[in-house]
């Protein structure tokens, strides 16, 4: 379908409406008949008084496939009563661009919304085009994607359009439209006599990972190919639902936000302690596709930042499992990462090797990279006596010699032991060493006088007023 430009528009309804898919039919016409996303489009959210004021700017709906990001520019075109064009960054370029802002200049004083599907597609040159059309008010775009905006997008663009992001619809939102398409005897299934059994709702709607296309094409599916029974009735069991949905879909992209959310989770679960959690982030990856070289450098990590010293043998037991992931492969490999997840999230937890260094990369990158005391430098090449290196320096032969000597120019403290048990051993042999070499008492290294609640709160605020 095309309108007066000839531009071809959003939504062709010239196919016989028996023959479009039921997730097509059932696109919302009003707003009121749009499923989902309130948080945007609740009673006095910001889309929906735009909308209904016809105050409509520019826009990003950024979300996964299924939930209604083409259908809601539809809607919101016919709400405003403009004129809708569509284009699809996947095999338009500069010249339908071009064409498209040249019929919208013609169409004025109406306004046109310009839809873009998968608009993280358009190059940086296919997105310039778009500035000043944006910035002069030509046209209103509405851009789809279900990759991270801001990944793909150029700034320049971004600061031009308001971004929504898209949320799978709920349970409950699936089932009620489910319900509805079984009633609606224009556009859904209400001319058939359709008995859903209550599990194989369930199994719908459970199994749809809130994707209503998902939903509604595993119902239509289910209608269409029962034979009634004696009594002309279609009934849908859960083995048919099960049939009908075949496996079900685990959603994550390995290329871009699902890939940078799952590890989040997966990290933060293990510093959470809690290992059940962390489990169903490196099932989620590895169901998914993640390459499992992925989940065991994020494990590996996470052994060195999060738990460092306070259980030395969490790096060890890592890297165990990241050489056991190279040796096996999948899917034999998934014991040694469930192993390595379970034990990280159960070890107790240290960020001080994690905050030593950062503060020493803070003191470096700052300009106080000191210059290697005399004493220190390398004496190993001919002529390094002549020039005075190593001169002064005396090889620790016990516990406690060669601490009094000075290791760096000024005295810094970057590495505190935590709490934990091996750390507690720690902090307790560097204070004897202190006291030894005439440096102190015992405690000295800790400056809050071995208080575990006084040097976290410390630290805390330090990291605040940094």
């Amino acid at each position: 379908m095309s309108d007066e430009s000839g531009i071809r528009t959003l939504f062709d309804q010239s196919a016989p409406p028996t023959r479009r898919p039921l997730a097509r039919r059932m696109r919302p016409r009003t707003l009121d008949e749009y499923v989902g996303q309130t948080h945007i489009l609740g009673d006095g959210k910001l889309l929906r008084r735009a909308v209904e004021t016809d105050r409509l700017f520019s826009m990003i709906l950024y979300g996964p496939p299924g939930i209604g990001k083409t259908s809601l520019g539809q809607v919101v075109a016919l709400a405003t009563n403009s004129a809708l064009v569509s284009l699809n960054a996947v095999g338009d370029g500069v010249g339908e661009i071009r064409k498209a802002l040249a019929a919208a200049q013609l169409r004025a004083p109406r306004r046109t919304i310009l839809f873009i599907d998968e608009v993280h597609r358009f190059n940086k040159a296919q997105q310039d085009v778009l500035l000043a059309p944006l910035e002069n008010d030509v046209v209103t775009m509405v851009g789809a994607t279900a990759e991270n905006p801001f990944f793909y997008l150029n700034k320049a663009l971004l600061s031009r359009v308001q971004v929504f992001e898209l949320r799978p619809l709920s349970d409950d939102e699936i089932r009620g439209l489910l319900a509805r398409v079984l009633d609606d005897e224009e556009r859904g299934l209400g001319d058939y006599v359709v008995d859903v059994a209550p599990e194989a709702l369930d199994h719908l709607v459970d199994n749809s990972l809130g994707d209503a296309r998902r939903a509604l094409t595993a119902l239509e599916l289910a209608v269409l190919s029962t034979p009634p029974d004696r009594s002309g009735t279609i009934r849908v069991t859960v083995e048919v639902a099960a049939e009908c949905l075949m496996k079900r879909v685990v959603r994550y992209d390995r290329d871009g936000d699902t890939h940078y959310d799952v590890a989040s989770a997966l990290i933060k679960s293990i510093r959470g302690s809690q290992p059940d959690a962390a489990l169903h982030w490196v099932a989620r990856m590895i169901a998914g596709g993640e390459d499992p070289r992925f989940i065991a450098r994020r494990l590996v990590i996470s052994a060195s930042e999060d738990i460092g010293l306070a259980d030395p043998h969490a790096l060890p037991l890592a890297v165990s499992a990241a050489r056991a992931t190279e040796m096996l492969g999948m899917p034999e490999a998934r014991y040694a990462l469930a192993e390595a997840a379970v034990y990280l999230a159960t070890a107790p937890k240290s960020r001080s090797c994690a905050d030593a260094i950062a503060e020493a990369m803070d003191d470096v990158e700052r300009g106080d990279a000191f210059e290697v005391p005399e004493h220190l430098r390398d004496a190993s090449y001919a002529g390094a006596r002549r020039l005075g290196h190593g001169d002064g320096y005396v090889m620790p032969g016990s516990e406690t010699e060669g601490r009094g000597q000075e290791y760096i120019p000024e005295a810094r403290e970057y590495y505190r032991p935590g709490t934990s048990e091996f750390e507690r051993e720690v902090r307790a042999r560097l204070d004897a060493w202190d006291e030894a070499a005439g440096g102190g008492t015992a405690g000295d290294h800790d400056p809050l006088g071995g208080d575990p609640a006084r040097r976290e709160l410390d630290r805390n605020d330090d990291r605040a007023e940094g």
